[in-house]
C-alpha cells in the first residue's frame, strides 16, 4: 500500500544555510536543481541525496522552511503549520512539517474514499500549475486546518501519488540496486527515520483501523536501549523504515529526549561503507561524534553525530548491509 518514506525532513530556519552543513559536515550530496521555491507556494525546500544514484538511496534529506507570507497556492497552508509547531512544541529542536508518504495514485484515492466514507477529518491542498497532483493531510479539514491526532496518533502524515515523483525505474528492482564500487567511508541511503510517541499501541491501532498501515513485523522490545519500537511496512525495501518508538525507561537516550521535548521526529539514519572508515572521515571534517559499540538498535556498531554540530538534528551512521 505505501511505497515508500519520501523524505526524512527538518523544519530548520534557514535551510540553504542547513544544506551547506549537511553537504560539509556528513557529505550529503546537494545541487542547486535539488533546490525547490515555488513563489506560489511560500516554502524552500531541498531534497537531498544521500547517494548520487537516486534509485540506490530513494529517500531523501529534506531541510525546508515555510515562509510566513501569503500562500495563493495553499491558503490554508500557514495556519496547519502553525498549528503543527504547536503540536510539537515550538521549542523542539526537531520538528516535522509532515512526515510524507509516497504511495500509489490508486492506493491513494481508496484511502481517501475510506476517510471520506468513515467521515475522517483530512485535508487535500487543491492542485496548482507548480503542483498538480493531490496532496493529503490527516487530522484536520479545510475550514479548520488545525492538526490534532486522532488519526494517525500523532505521527503528522502526509501522503502524496508516487507518479508525479518520476520515480526511475530501476528504484523497483528486486532486489533493489546496490552502489556500484563505493569507496570507504560514502554514504549509500537513508536507513531509518525515527518518531517518538508516548503510547505505541494506540499510535499503531489508529494507522491500522484508519490508514491501513502496519508494522512489517512483531513491536520489538529493546531492554538495552530503553525502548519498544514498531518499523512500519513500505513496498520498496530499501526505502528508509519508519521507526515508531516509545520508551520503557525514562532515563534512556529517548526517554530523556521525550521528557525534555515532547513526542515528534527523532534520529535520522544512514548506511556508510566503513563505520572505521566513515569516522576517519568525520575526524577529517572537524565534525565532533561519539560511537555506541553494539547497538542493540542496529545489531551492530553505531556513530552518532554530535547535535550540536546541526543545531539539534539527531544524525547516526550504520554499517551498509546488502
Amino acid at each position: 500500500m505505501y511505497m515508500y518514506l519520501m523524505t526524512a525532513d527538518m523544519m530548520v530556519p534557514d535551510p540553504d544555510g542547513m544544506t551547506e552543513k549537511l553537504h560539509s559536515k556528513l557529505g550529503i550530496h546537494k545541487h542547486k536543481n535539488w533546490r525547490q521555491a515555488f513563489e506560489e507556494h511560500a516554502y524552500i525546500a531541498h531534497f537531498l541525496r544521500v547517494s548520487k544514484a537516486w534509485a540506490v538511496a530513494p529517500t531523501r534529506v529534506e531541510p525546508q522552511v515555510h515562509l510566513d507570507k501569503h500562500n495563493p497556492g495553499d491558503p490554508m497552508f500557514r495556519e496547519h503549520l502553525h498549528s503543527l509547531a504547536q503540536y510539537q512544541g515550538e521549542h523542539r529542536p526537531i520538528q516535522t512539517h509532515s512526515i510524507v508518504l509516497a504511495m500509489k495514485t490508486e492506493n491513494l484515492e481508496r484511502l481517501i474514499e475510506k476517510l471520506h466514507r468513515r467521515r475522517l477529518p483530512f485535508r487535500l491542498a487543491r492542485r496548482t500549475p507548480d503542483m498538480d497532483w493531490d496532496r493529503l493531510w490527516v487530522g484536520l479539514t479545510p475550514e479548520n486546518p488545525r492538526y490534532e491526532p486522532s488519526v494517525d496518533g500523532g505521527l503528522c502524515l502526509e501522503m502524496i501519488g508516487a507518479e508525479p515523483l518520476q520515480l526511475p525505474p530501476e528504484m523497483h528492482a528486486n532486489p533493489p540496486p546496490q552502489p556500484k564500487d563505493p569507496k570507504p567511508g560514502d554514504n549509500i541511503r537513508v536507513t531509518a527515520r525515527g518518531f517518538i510517541v508516548r503510547n505505541l499501541d494506540d499510535t499503531l491501532r489508529r494507522c491500522s483501523a484508519n490508514l491501513d498501515w502496519e508494522p512489517n513485523g512483531p513491536v520489538r522490545e529493546l531492554t538495552q536501549a530503553g525502548y519498544r519500537r514498531a518499523q512500519m511496512s513500505f513496498d520498496m525495501p530499501h526505502s528508509a523504515s519508519f521507526d515508531i518508538v516509545e520508551p520503557t525507561r525514562w532515563n534512556s537516550d529517548i526517554g530523556y529526549y521525550l521528557h525534555n521535548w515532547g513526542p515528534g521526529p527523532h534520529y535520522i539514519r544512514l548506511s556508510t561503507y566503513g563505520l572505521e572508515a566513515k569516522a576517519a572521515d568525520l575526524t577529517e571534517r572537524g565534525v565532533k561524534f561519539s560511537w555506541v559499540r553494539d547497538c542493540e538498535s542496529v545489531g551492530g556498531d553505531l556513530i552518532r553525530i554530535d547535535p550540536e554540530e546541526l543545531d539539534g538534528q539527531i544524525f547516526e551512521f550504520e554499517e551498509h548491509r546488502a
